[in-house]
C-alpha cells in the first residue's frame, strides 16, 4: 500500500484530487493535511472522512512540528497543493503568499528530503510565466515572468523545488495548470463567484473591458493529470498542463447569464485589477506525448455541470458566504481536536 501526503487537501482541487485518489486508486492511502484557513473547508471532504484509507490532519505547512507528525508513519509521494492562490489578495497583502508559498515548501522540501520520500509533486500555475501577446502558447521552456505577488510566489517556490531536485537529488517534479473550475471551488474565483451571484440576484463584477483570455480545464481533467505525472513522469521535468480551451472573462459571463436566465443587466463592469495580465495560454504538448494524458471534458458540458452542482449545493456555497463552514473541523472533532490528528482511522 501507497502512503500520499497530500497537503492543502481540503481546498477546491486537493479535495477533488483526494476523492478522484480513493476512488481510482485502491492501493493508495492518503494523508490528507490542510490548515483550514479560509479557503480550505473540511466539509469539501465530508464524503471521503470515513473512508477506511483516509487520515486527516489539521496543520500548517509552515509548521516543523505539524508536518513531521503528518509523515510519522512514512509517505512515498508528496503532493503540494497547499498554497494561497487568490491574485487579489495578494495585491492587498502578499506576506501570507510568501510564508506558505515559499516558506512552506521549504519546509515540506526538508521533511521530504530526511524521510527520502520517493516523490515530491509541486501544484504550480500557468502564471509563473507571466503575460502573452495575442498568439503563442506557453511552454515548459518559456521563462518565468511572474507578473503578482502571488505569481512571483509561486516561482520562487518552484525555483527552489528545481534547486532542491538539482542539489540533494530530491525526486521532484512541477506540474502547472491553467485556470480550473467545477465543484467545491470557493466563491471568490471568477466561474464559482458569478454562478452565486446570479442566483442570488446579484450582478456580477466584470474587470476592465473582459476580454481578458484565461485557458480553461475541469479539475477532474487537472487531478487525471497530476495523477499521470506521479506515474509516468521524469523527476526534475516540468509538465503543463492545459485545457486547450481558450476563454475571455466575458464569454465566460455571457455563458453564465444564459444558463442562468439573465440578461446583460447582470453585468457590473469595475475598475481593472493592477497589473491584469491579458492573456494566458498553455501548450500540453508534453503531457501529451510523456504522460499520454489529454483533457477529454467538453466545456460547455463541464460548464453546465457546474452550474448544475452550485444550484443543488446551495447550503454548502451559502455556509462559506456566511462563514458557517469555518466552523465544520470543530463540529466534527471538537475543539479539543484542532490542533492533532483527527480520529479517523486510516
Amino acid at each position: 500500500m501507497k502512503t500520499y501526503l497530500v497537503t492543502g487537501a481540503a481546498g477546491f482541487i486537493g479535495s477533488n484530487f483526494v476523492r478522484q485518489l480513493l476512488s481510482e486508486e485502491p492501493n493508495v492511502c492518503v494523508v490528507a493535511f490542510d490548515a483550514l484557513t479560509y479557503a480550505g473547508n473540511l466539509e469539501n471532504l465530508a464524503d471521503c472522512l470515513g473512508h477506511e484509507r483516509l487520515c486527516f490532519v489539521r496543520g500548517n505547512i509552515c509548521d516543523v512540528d505539524a508536518v513531521r507528525g503528518a509523515m510519522s508513519d512514512g509517505a512515498d509521494v508528496i503532493v503540494n497543493f497547499a498554497a494561497e492562490s487568490h491574485v487579489d489578495r495578494s495585491i492587498l497583502g502578499c506576506k501570507e503568499f510568501l510564508r506558505t508559498n515559499v516558506e512552506g515548501v521549504q519546509v515540506l522540501l526538508d521533511e521530504a528530503r530526511a524521510r527520502k520520500v520517493g516523490l515530491f509533486l509541486q501544484i504550480s500555475t500557468d502564471e509563473v510565466y507571466g503575460s502573452l501577446g495575442p498568439t503563442g502558447l506557453f511552454t515548459e521552456e518559456t521563462p518565468l515572468q511572474p507578473r503578482s505577488p502571488y505569481s512571483a510566489s509561486k516561482a520562487a517556490a518552484d525555483l527552489l523545488v528545481a534547486a532542491y531536485q538539482h542539489t540533494f537529488g530530491m525526486p521532484a517534479i512541477i506540474t502547472r495548470c491553467s485556470n480550473n473550475y467545477g465543484p467545491f471551488q470557493f466563491p471568490e474565483k471568477l466561474i464559482p463567484l458569478f454562478i452565486t451571484n446570479l442566483i442570488e440576484g446579484r450582478r456580477v463584477p466584470v474587470y476592465g473591458d473582459g476580454l481578458n483570455v484565461r485557458d480553461w480545464i475541469h479539475v477532474a481533467d487537472h487531478c487525471r493529470g497530476i495523477r499521470a505525472a506521479i506515474t509516468g513522469g521524469r523527476p526534475g521535468e516540468v509538465y503543463n498542463l492545459g485545457g486547450n480551451n481558450e476563454q475571455t472573462n466575458m464569454a465566460i459571463t455571457r455563458l453564465l447569464l444564459e444558463a442562468l436566465g439573465k440578461d446583460d443587466s447582470s453585468i457590473q463592469f469595475v475598475e481593472d485589477r493592477l497589473g491584469h495580465d491579458r492573456r494566458y495560454a498553455i501548450d500540453a504538448g508534453k503531457s501529451a506525448r510523456e504522460l499520454g494524458w489529454k483533457p477529454c471534458i467538453d466545456f460547455k458540458q463541464g460548464l453546465a455541470e457546474t452550474v448544475h452542482w452550485y444550484r443543488t449545493n446551495e447550503s454548502w456555497w451559502r455556509r462559506i458566504k456566511t462563514g458557517e463552514y469555518l466552523k465544520y473541523y470543530e463540529q466534527q472533532y471538537g475543539r479539543a481536536a484542532a490542533n492533532r490528528r483527527s480520529a479517523v482511522s486510516r
